[in-house]
């Protein structure tokens, strides 16, 4: 068995890397559209979600959670609306 290991081309510790014009660490918009829904506090909350293309990863929790917050308080609101009155109840028979 030989164990010689080939020798291969010495590379460069020192040399820095290319510039690319791309650094996929840092962060980028998503570019998603986003349709308004015509409730303000809805549209609101979806246009915080614009926040997170400028911030780190670590950094969407915190968005996230804002956005998630204000959409159950809009579900919530609609809960709290007083809607039509209920339909009249028909005559219970007694016996």
């Amino acid at each position: 068995m030989d164990d010689a290991v080939p020798e291969t081309a010495a590379v460069a510790q020192d040399e820095p890397a290319p510039d690319r014009g791309y650094d996929p660490a840092s962060p980028a918009p998503l570019n998603v559209p986003r349709t308004p829904t015509g409730d303000a506090g809805v549209d609101a909350a979806l246009d915080r979600l614009g926040d997170a293309d400028h911030l780190a990863t670590d950094g969407h929790l915190e968005v996230y959670e804002d956005v998630h917050r204000g959409l159950r308080d809009a579900l919530t609101a609609l809960d709290a609306r007083p809607g039509p009155p209920a339909p009249p109840r028909p005559y219970e028979h007694r016996s």
